[in-house]
């Protein structure tokens, strides 16, 4: 399977998303767990159908010493008991962040809720900022149908 475009060949494209893994790189150094990062990631991945983030993000995350039970279990995790309350929220959130067309009023006060009782204004700040960048990153692969199984870990870190 070959991609439909490369958008890293375009000079404009390759620009505005220099601006995006330079925001993900800041994430990367902010107050929220490195685990609760990851598992954001994979669930709006695969919310999203974004294979290649999904290669990506379980990849880095067992490599960082996360379980194959919880990776496996992200897509099922209001059933599944292996998450913190913390993790918990954090995947409502950004369920509900990245499902935004999905509900009139976007994401709903109880969830905004949940989550701040887990997470100070920084990391909440980090949060939502992490929801919206990988949305973008999935986004921009889905779009051009970005091949994915052959990612490394840290190949774009």
């Amino acid at each position: 399977m070959d991609a439909r475009l490369n958008l890293m060949a375009s000079p404009v494209a390759a620009k505005a998303f220099k601006h995006i893994v330079a925001a993900a790189r800041t994430l990367a150094e902010s107050a929220l767990p490195a685990a609760t990062r990851e598992l954001v990631m994979l669930r709006a991945s695969q919310i999203n159908g974004c294979a290649g983030c999904i290669d990506m993000h379980t990849k880095e995350a067992a490599a960082a010493g996360e379980s194959a039970v919880r990776l496996h279990l992200v897509a099922a995790w209001r059933e599944a008991t292996v998450f913190t309350d913390a993790e918990r929220a954090a995947l409502e959130l950004a369920e509900e962040g990245t499902r935004i067309a999905d509900a009139a009023g976007g994401v709903s006060d109880e969830v905004w809720a949940n989550a701040a009782k887990h997470y100070d204004e920084d990391q909440l700040a980090a949060l939502v900022t992490q929801i919206a960048v990988i949305n973008a990153f999935n986004r921009g692969n889905v779009i051009t149908q970005q091949p994915a199984g052959h990612y490394q870990v840290g190949q774009l870190h």
